[in-house]
């Protein structure tokens, strides 16, 4: 499963790129709009950082204008990736931009049917969103495991992207329930890594080697 920062914030990017372990970006306009910056240079910069797929989200709400800002978008850089709502619009734009050979995450996706239709109209991702499936009673790992499962009996090629992911539990099991990338706040991405067990390992390890350097220099003093 690829692991994706969901930020469009240029320094928690470049720390997490510096890991070696980051696959690539989503943004979406309320991320965007956050860091008070031109649209097309952040996503141009964020690709520059990182050589994976970036999401960049259309604004637009009819289909219209949701494929001439993903036709702008799309050249924005090699790594973009078209984002558009689950919506009839949506889908409609979806169809066209996949024909033109641009690829395209589908969004806000909260059902199998959903993520069915966003398959057929073309959509390189499909984003189920687990964390607000959660808040209100439903099972959001749930619909990424029966997502995963139809498009594994229907030989469908479009990739399972889990967003909408609160917590490290969210990633393990977004991960045993098969999907193909797992999208984070960078808040999440950073408590993937941490352990007491290993800040106390490191701790005891440098501990024990400093006591064993000054037995050393005490030794060859004499």
């Amino acid at each position: 499963m690829l692991l994706f920062l969901d930020t469009a914030n240029l320094d928690e990017i470049r720390e997490i790129a510096a890991w070696g372990v980051l696959d690539g970006i989503t943004t979406n306009p309320s991320l965007v709009g956050k860091e008070k910056q031109d649209f097309k240079k952040l996503v141009q910069e964020i690709c520059k950082i990182v050589s994976g797929p970036v999401s960049a989200e259309v604004v637009a709400t009819d289909p219209e204008g949701m494929i001439r800002e993903g036709r702008d978008i799309a050249k924005w850089a090699p790594n973009v990736i078209v984002k558009c709502p689950l919506t009839p619009a949506g889908l409609q734009a979806c169809s066209t931009l996949s024909k033109d050979g641009i690829k395209v995450n589908v969004t806000l996706c909260f059902s199998t049917n959903q993520a069915l239709l966003a398959a057929r109209a073309g959509a390189y991702f499909v984003s189920p969103f687990v964390g607000r499936l959660d808040d209100i009673n439903q099972d959001g790992i749930g619909l990424i495991e029966e997502i995963s499962a139809m498009f594994a009996v229907q030989s469908i090629d479009t990739k399972v992207l889990a967003a909408s992911i609160r917590n490290p539990v969210h990633i393990t099991k977004a991960a045993l329930a098969g999907a193909d990338i797992c999208t984070m706040p960078h808040k999440v991405f950073k408590q993937l890594v941490s352990h007491p067990l290993t800040d106390k390992g490191v701790e005891s390890f440098l501990a024990d080697w400093a006591k064993a350097k000054d037995s050393v220099g005490a030794i060859a003093a004499k």
